[in-house]
């Protein structure tokens, strides 16, 4: 696919993609990004549309969008946007590493800031169906405590989400998954 896309990274490893005919392109095909300002965009959408920096590196590694820096509008490599990223969002390769697994098995992946966790994720996509599930990142050998599960658990129900921990190690991606159950 030609890589016709610019994408912009901006200091704070975000991406912007200022074509509002991009915007709407990338944000259809696989509900990519956010567009700036709207929470509940439409098939016309006149804003610009952020990436998040996981995001920004999938699509580049798909082929999909090029990315650009400065007002030189300079070509930016797929090391350095990672490099980029590392340096602005705390345990990137592992993120990373969970997002690309979602997405290659056919899942919706967003940002889960507002559930105060690292994803949400869809079956579907926003505004055809709800995330069922969010998703907390970490490494096999964290700690996790009672207080953590309990926390994280009261967050889900509230929510209706099921709540999944994903653990990374080098050797592999595991998910365990929370299911509340009232006595």
């Amino acid at each position: 696919m030609n890589q016709s896309i610019e994408v912009e990274v901006l200091k704070d490893s975000r991406l912007i993609i200022w074509s509002i005919e991009d915007s709407r392109h990338i944000y259809f095909l696989g509900f990519y990004g956010k567009p700036l300002g709207n929470s509940k965009p439409d098939e016309e959408f006149e804003e610009p549309l952020i990436l998040d920096p996981v995001e920004g590196v999938y699509l580049m590694e798909k082929g999909i969008v090029r990315v650009v820096e400065g007002k030189e509008k300079k070509p930016v490599s797929i090391n350095r946007l990672k490099q980029i990223s590392r340096n602005h969002l705390e345990g990137f390769e592992d993120k990373y590493q969970v997002y690309k697994d979602l997405r290659e098995k056919g899942f919706i992946v967003t940002p889960g800031i507002k559930y105060g966790c690292d994803f949400a994720v869809y079956e579907h996509g926003p505004g055809i169906d709800h995330a069922p599930y969010i998703i907390q990142v970490r490494k096999k050998f964290d700690e996790i405590t009672a207080a953590d599960i309990v926390k994280a658990g009261r967050l889900a129900s509230t929510v209706r989400k099921t709540f999944i921990i994903a653990i990374v190690s080098k050797e592999s991606l595991d998910y365990l998954e929370f299911k509340w159950w009232k006595a």
